[in-house]
Order: C-alpha cells, then structure tokens, then sequence
C-alpha cells in the first residue's frame, strides 16, 4: 500500500514542480481517475498526506536536500531525482513513525523504477546524509 502511495506522491511532485504552486494534493483523486491509474484509498491516502506534507515543508526540505547532496545544486538534478529525494527528505523530517532504513530503500527503488543508471546511488548517498542531519539513525 505504501510503496503504491509512494510512487502516486512522486507523480504528484513531479506535476508540482513545474508549479510550486499547485495544489496537487486537491486533484490526487481525480487524475488518479482521469488517468485510470489502480491507486487503492489507503494508498491514494497516504501519497495525499506524503505531498501535502512536503509541500507545507518545501524550503525546510530543499535546504536539507542542497546541503546534502554534495557538488549539485537543486535545481540541476533530474526531475525525478529531486523529486524522490523530496519524498524521501519529507518522511525522515515529518513521518518518525516509518523507520529510516524503509525510507531510504523506498526512495531507492523508486530510483531505480523511475531515475536513470545513476539514481538510486545518488538517492541512497543524499538521503543517508539528511538522515544524520535530521538526527535519525538507520535503527530508527
């Protein structure tokens, strides 16, 4: 259910981002519909609370995301890099009650679904860095 969310917030953002503005979260509903995409409630649930969260959290989450990624910029990283590491930066921040380890490997696959050859280790390399920052550890 989660990993379905998950990858449903990452389309969510990557819709976002061209318009920081947008209320993505509002329509999360129906483009699932319109776009016949098989997004259960829980799921549809939890990528809402995902996008609204990081949305609400944006120049936290950039911040810690340009400070750990080491030589790029935000705005020079893939689209769907920088987006996957908004998810995942959001759940290490907002969400304590998922376990670090989930988060990475989360973000991870959805890297190596939707990213290039490159991304997953960049992904796993940036938001290992967030999570000593944030003070979460691996074990919690």
């Amino acid at each position: 259910m989660r990993r379905s969310g998950r990858a449903y917030a990452l389309q969510l953002l990557y819709a976002r981002d061209g318009d920081s503005g947008a209320d993505v979260a509002a329509h999360a509903l129906n483009w699932a519909d319109e776009f016949e995409l098989e997004v259960d409630a829980e799921a549809l649930s939890f990528a809402r609370e995902l996008v609204t969260t990081a949305a609400a959290r944006a120049p936290q989450i950039d911040e810690l995301i340009a400070s750990a990624s080491r030589n790029w910029r935000i705005d020079r990283m893939s689209r769907v890099d920088r987006n996957i590491l908004r998810l995942g930066a959001c759940e290490l921040v907002a969400f304590a009650n998922v376990p670090v380890k989930v988060i990475i490997n989360e973000a991870v696959e959805l890297a190596k679904r939707f990213g290039t050859a490159e991304s997953s280790a960049f992904v796993n390399g940036v938001l290992d860095r967030i999570a000593g920052a944030v003070g979460r550890r691996p074990e919690d």
